[in-house]
């Protein structure tokens, strides 16, 4: 008898059926161990799949057989047992725990506003004053008389 705990897939998973309430819901049928619902990184919102193991192979067998096709929210879900083999060393990775949106803008502008140093600034200024010479060479080459500062 297998007494290692058995992975579910989960499909289909709807909207607002998140970690807590996906944790509060399987473990009416047995002892969830691990749960990790997929999410995108760059926006937190749900992949619509996960994948939860429970303690005992039995109850996972039981899920899988009573939650394949089970209609909730509008949504039909497509719960499956996963083999060794298909569990990815990685798979549990951020398991267990409350998603944390990654605030990339924000960062984004951190590092965008910074303070430069006096090498990063004059190389800035270098950078800067060849396009302006280079647009400065096709406006003369246009045939155009503009002087600017």
């Amino acid at each position: 008898k297998d007494e290692r705990p058995k992975v579910l897939y989960i499909g289909h998973v709807p909207h607002g059926f998140y970690e807590e309430q996906m944790r509060g819901y399987f473990s009416q049928f047995g002892e969830v161990t691990r749960l990790r619902l997929s999410r995108n990184k760059k926006t937190g919102k749900s992949k619509h799949y996960a994948f939860v193991e429970f303690k005992h192979p039995e109850v996972a067998q039981i899920v899988a057989e009573s939650m394949n096709g089970y209609l909730l929210f509008e949504s039909v879900l497509k719960v499956r047992t996963m083999t060794e083999a298909e569990c990815h060393p990685e798979m549990w990775k951020g398991a267990n725990r409350k998603f944390k949106q990654v605030p990339w803008q924000k960062k984004a502008a951190t590092q965008h506003d910074r303070e430069r140093s006096a090498d990063e600034q004059k190389a800035r200024n270098s950078a800067l004053l060849r396009g302006e010479r280079r647009r400065r060479k096709k406006i003369a080459d246009a045939g155009i008389e503009y002087d600017f500062p």
